[in-house]
C-alpha cells in the first residue's frame, strides 16, 4: 500500500479561516496527509490543539530551533488558503519573516506544486502593486486562483472549488 500524499496548508488570517476545520475534513476524506503551517495572527484564531489532533501532525507557527527535527513529513503539493494581502506581496518579494512565509518561499524554489487562494478586501485588492505581485507568483508557477473564490456567503461550499482544483491538480 502507498502512503498518502503530504499537503501542507498554509493559512493565513482572513476571514474563511475561521472555517479551517472543514477544509481539512474535506482534504482527510480525499486522501491527504494534512500538515499545517499557520500565521502568527491565524494561530490566535484557530483551535491548533483540536486541528493537531484531527490531522496527527503539529500546527506550526514558529521556526523550529535548528537541532529540532523537522515535525512535518517533506510535503507533495502546498496550499496557501486563506493567503492575504499582506501574505501574497511579502511572498512575491521573497519576504521570509513568519514560519508560513518561509515555507511558501522554500516550497517556491524546490519546485512543488503551489495552489493560492487570495481572500483580500476590495481595497487592498485595488492596490498599485497587488496584481503585479500575483503575477509574479503566477510567473513562478504558482496557480493562483482568481478574484475572491472563499466567498463566506458559500457556507461550507466554499471550500468546494479548492477540492475541485486539487482533484483535477492530482496525478492519477
Amino acid at each position: 500500500m502507498t502512503e498518502r500524499p503530504v499537503l501542507y496548508l498554509v493559512v493565513c488570517a482572513a476571514g474563511p479561516a475561521e472555517h479551517i476545520d472543514e477544509l481539512v475534513d474535506l482534504l482527510l476524506a480525499d486522501g491527504w496527509r494534512v500538515c499545517m503551517i499557520v500565521s502568527p495572527t491565524a494561530a490566535t484564531w484557530l483551535d491548533r490543539a483540536a486541528l493537531q489532533d484531527k490531522t496527527g501532525y503539529l500546527v506550526r507557527v514558529e521556526w523550529r530551533m535548528p537541532r529540532d527535527p523537522e515535525p512535518h513529513p517533506p510535503a507533495d503539493v502546498v496550499l496557501a488558503a486563506p493567503v492575504t494581502f499582506n501574505t501574497v506581496t511579502k511572498w512575491a518579494l521573497g519576504i521570509n519573516d513568519t514560519l508560513a512565509l518561509g515555507v511558501l518561499n522554500e516550497s517556491l524554489g524546490a519546485g512543488l506544486p503551489i495552489m493560492a487562494f487570495p481572500h483580500t478586501k476590495a481595497e487592498l485588492a485595488a492596490h498599485l502593486a497587488y496584481a503585479g505581485h500575483l503575477a509574479v507568483l503566477r510567473a513562478a508557477g504558482v496557480v493562483v486562483a482568481d478574484g475572491k473564490p472563499l466567498e463566506s456567503v458559500n457556507g461550507p461550499g466554499r471550500w468546494n472549488v479548492v477540492i475541485d482544483a486539487l482533484r483535477a491538480a492530482r496525478p492519477a
